[in-house]
C-alpha cells in the first residue's frame, strides 16, 4: 500500500509546487514508485514536468467527476518510476461538482475512492493541492496518510497556519483519523537575510519536533536557489535539470528523510 503524502498550506507562493514535484522526483530516483497528483488547476505540476495542456486530453478533472478511472489519465515522466496525473483549468468546475445540492453525500472522500484504484501500484502518492482550504484540498486531506506544510522564510510566514492547522484537525477528528502532519518544511531560505534567519528560528521554537532532518541529524531547509526556480520552465525536476545544485540536494535529502 503505498503512503499518499499532501503538500499543502493555502498561502501561495510559498513552494508547494516545487515541494511535490521535486520531492516526488527525488523519492523516483532512490528506486521508489511515485504518483504525482496534480490536483491545483493552474496546472503548474504538470507543466513542471514537462507537458503542455495540448498534450494530453483527460486529467484529474475527469477522474473527480467520475468519467474517468484514474489508471487511465496517468502519463509518464523523464524519470522511469515517477508518473504523474495531471491537471488543467477546467479542475476548477470541481467546485460547482462539490456545492451541488444534489452531490453532497460522501463529496469529501471522491479523491479517496479514485486513489483506491492505484494505491497498490505505487510507494508513493504526492499530491500538489491549490493555495485554498476549498474542496480540493480538503478532498487531498481526506484521502492523505500525512501532510507537508512549506513554509516561506519570509514576512507573513505564519499568518494563516492556524487555519491550515484547525482544517488538519478537524479532518482527523471527522474523516480521516490517520492524517498527521509529517512536517513543516522551511523553504526560500537566505543565509544572508536576516528576516529568513528569523522566521527559521520562529519555526525552531514552535515546531522543532517537526522539522524534517537530515541523515546527519541536521535540519533541512530549502534555499533560495536560481537553478530550482528555473528548471519548472524546461519542464524538468531539478535533480535533472541541475542534481548539484543547492536546492536539488535539499529535496533529495529530504526524499532520504521520508524514506528512513
Amino acid at each position: 500500500m503505498s503512503e499518499i503524502i499532501v503538500i499543502a498550506n493555502q498561502k501561495g507562493g510559498v513552494g508547494k509546487t516545487t515541494t511535490a514535484v521535486n520531492l516526488a522526483a527525488s523519492l523516483a530516483v532512490e528506486g521508489k514508485k511515485v504518483l504525482l497528483i496534480d490536483a491545483d488547476p493552474q496546472a503548474n505540476a504538470t507543466t513542471s514536468l514537462g507537458y503542455s495542456r495540448n498534450d494530453y486530453e483527460f486529467n484529474i478533472y475527469h477522474v473527480l467527476i467520475g468519467t474517468k478511472k484514474l489508471r487511465d489519465i496517468i502519463l509518464k515522466s523523464e524519470i522511469a518510476t515517477l508518473d504523474l496525473a495531471p491537471a488543467n483549468i477546467g479542475l476548477v468546475g470541481v467546485e460547482k461538482e462539490y456545492y451541488d445540492a444534489g452531490n453532497t453525500k460522501g463529496r469529501e472522500l471522491i479523491m479517496k475512492k479514485a486513489l483506491a484504484q492505484v494505491k497498490t501500484s505505487y510507494d508513493y502518492i504526492v499530491i500538489d493541492s491549490p493555495p485554498a482550504l476549498g474542496p480540493m484540498t480538503i478532498n487531498a486531506l481526506s484521502a492523505a496518510n500525512s501532510v507537508i506544510i512549506p513554509i516561506q522564510c519570509e514576512f507573513f510566514a505564519l499568518e494563516g497556519l492556524a487555519q491550515l492547522l484547525n482544517t488538519v484537525r478537524l479532518i482527523r477528528k471527522t474523516i480521516n483519523p490517520r492524517l498527521e502532519i509529517k512536517g513543516f518544511l522551511p523553504t526560500m531560505y537566505s543565509a544572508q537575510n536576516n528576516l529568513s534567519k528569523q522566521v527559521f528560528a520562529d519555526l525552531r521554537q514552535h515546531f522543532d519536533n517537526k522539522l524534517f532532518k537530515d541523515m546527519d541529524e541536521e535540519l533541512i531547509v530549502i534555499p533560495r536557489n536560481v537553478r530550482l526556480a528555473e528548471s519548472p520552465s524546461f519542464g524538468k525536476p531539478a535533480l535533472l535539470y541541475d542534481a548539484k545544485s543547492s536546492g536539488s540536494i535539499a529535496y533529495q535529502n529530504l526524499a532520504q528523510a521520508i524514506i528512513a
